[in-house]
């Protein structure tokens, strides 16, 4: 009898050492080493392979026509890119209990209702515990299928047999192949029982959705190879206890990247949110010191959130920054410039800044905005009612041009704000513009005159 041989992993990047270490020598990671039993060479080898072919001239490629099954859902045809696309594998994730769950049940019975047959393969639910969800969201249907199952074996004979026009499977992280001998959940197993259910969606060419775990950094839980497999990668963002849900593609083989989509849990389940604006300044309070709203851009759509800032006293010898919602690293940039620029010393100050709504600004069209509410927070001045800012900071306090001013300012003015902050732009070049005083700004120090003479020009 043969002895077992034993490796040591990394759980995060996969990366194989003889003995264990308490931190990753390639990622970084700490306490990600985990003993698995080693792996037969041959059981990683490739299955299924495509035919051989010559190299030919891409314009005597035939060009393929992508059909679609829209989901009926607007705001995830949004962040699709305006459905399904056979033979896709698009991976969801998320923090437990956010909805990931919910909305494919969704999905799955619209397609089933609309299409045709839908596989709902579950390594974590009993079917009883599907139906009782189902139930409750009324989303029942005749030919929607569940499969309590963990084998990626199986699940393939059973997809061959039924033959369904979508497949979801819920999660990867539960998933094994019997050939792989280490626990499921593992960077062998996710990698493997992942790359078995590619091979599946493009033979088939039926679209699959793979749910995955997230780390408590945010990010998918196992190998990053796992992102590089699938078409797309969604991410469930927002805070679990509140009724608002974001979806936001990070990567799209067929669609656009940095969409987003905005949901709200009901009793029914997830419903989109068409105009996400109104929702995120709903319970804005006007003229409060360190509140501005800030005009931003995810993928093609226009949204208008509100930027807080709060800057008090501290009495620790390294004050603290506390971030939510926004990049770390902008604010500690802007912080640095109003200090150096504009000599307010933020040394001894404690500062937090946040955007209301559980929503996630990362570009650095915000930075205005941001510098805007520090100001005011540190002044103890509201900025005037009415007003929007957006626009990028420079190292040197100068105020640069963003695009796409013209989605913005649309934007702003549908929702009734009467005036903008902004870096200086070609606005003539943009044709007929919306009834809205702009005022341009070159430097922050320009800035300082909106609270000097109420925001006038």
């Amino acid at each position: 009898m043969s002895k077992t041989r034993y490796v040591v992993r990394c759980q995060e990047c996969g990366y194989l050492s003889p003995k264990w270490m308490g931190k990753c020598p390639d990622c970084g990671q700490w306490n990600t080493m985990v003993e698995e039993p080693m792996e037969e060479k041959s059981s990683l080898a490739p299955r299924w392979k495509l035919p051989p072919q010559m190299p030919q001239k891409i314009t005597v490629v035939p060009t393929i026509s992508q059909k679609r099954y829209p989901t009926q859902i607007s705001e995830l045809d949004r962040v699709l890119g305006g459905g399904i696309v056979p033979g896709s594998l698009i991976l969801i994730g998320g923090e437990p209990g956010i909805g990931k769950s919910t909305l494919l049940l969704q999905v799955s019975s619209n397609i089933a209702r609309s299409v045709g047959r839908v596989l709902l393969v579950s390594g974590e639910e009993s079917t009883g515990q599907i139906r009782m969800r189902a139930d409750r969201l009324g989303e029942l249907s005749d030919d929607l299928f569940i499969l309590a199952e963990n084998d990626v074996e199986m699940v393939q004979t059973q997809v061959e047999k039924l033959n369904p026009v979508l497949v979801v499977i819920d999660s990867i992280q539960t998933m094994f192949c019997p050939d792989i001998s280490s626990a499921p959940g593992s960077v062998s197993q996710v990698r493997e029982s992942t790359s078995s259910l590619m091979r599946l969606a493009k033979r088939q060419g039926v679209p699959l959705f793979i749910v995955g775990h997230v780390t408590k950094e945010g990010s998918i839980a196992g190998p990053r190879v796992l992102e590089h497999i699938v078409d797309t990668v969604l991410y469930f963002e927002g805070d679990k206890h509140l009724s608002y849900r974001i979806i936001r593609s990070v990567k799209n083989r067929y669609g656009s990247t940095n969409e987003i989509g905005v949901f709200e849990m009901k009793a029914r389940g997830l419903e989109g949110v068409e105009d996400p604006s109104v929702m995120f300044l709903a319970q804005r309070s006007p003229e409060v010191p360190g509140s501005v709203v800030v005009a931003t851009m995810e993928g093609t759509r226009p949204l208008c959130v509100e930027l807080q800032a709060l800057v008090t006293q501290s009495h620790l010898a390294i004050p603290r920054r506390f971030v939510s919602g926004l990049d770390y690293n902008r604010l500690s940039m802007v912080l640095a410039v109003l200090e150096r620029r504009l000599g307010f010393r933020m040394d001894n100050w404690d500062v937090h800044a946040n955007v209301a709504g559980g929503v996630r600004v990362i570009e650095p069209a915000a930075d205005l905005g941001m510098a805007l509410a520090l100001i005011s927070a540190y002044k103890d001045s509201p900025l005037p009612g009415g007003l929007v800012a957006f626009g990028e900071i420079g190292l040197a306090g100068e105020a640069r041009f963003v695009s796409q001013v013209e989605t913005r300012l649309r934007e702003v003015a549908k929702l009734g704000f009467k005036k903008v902050v902004m870096p200086p732009a070609d606005v003539g070049a943009m044709g007929e513009l919306p009834p809205i005083e702009t005022l341009t700004i070159g430097t922050l120090k320009e800035a300082l005159r909106i609270f000097e003479n109420g925001g006038g020009s």
